[in-house]
C-alpha cells in the first residue's frame, strides 16, 4: 500500500489524524495533513483506508500494492 496526500486540497479538518494517528499528523503552522509514513505497515491498512474515506476534502489517496 502506498499513501499519497494532496496538501493543497487538504482543509485541515484533522479526521485523518484522529483515525490513523501513527500515519498522519497536522502541520503546526497551517493545520494541513502531514504524512508520517508514505508506505504504512499492513496492520495499519484498515485505519488508513478509513482515514481516506472520512477525509472531507478527498486529499488522501491509497494505492494498493497488488
Amino acid at each position: 500500500m502506498e499513501l499519497r496526500v494532496d496538501r493543497e486540497r487538504c482543509i485541515g479538518a484533522g479526521m485523518c489524524v484522529l483515525t490513523a494517528p501513527g500515519v498522519f499528523d497536522q502541520d503546526a503552522e497551517d493545520g494541513r495533513v502531514v504524512p508520517l509514513d508514505s508506505a504504512p505497515a499492513p496492520e495499519r491498512e484498515p485505519a488508513v483506508l478509513d482515514a481516506a474515506q472520512v477525509c472531507p476534502s478527498g486529499a488522501i489517496t491509497v494505492v494498493s500494492g497488488d
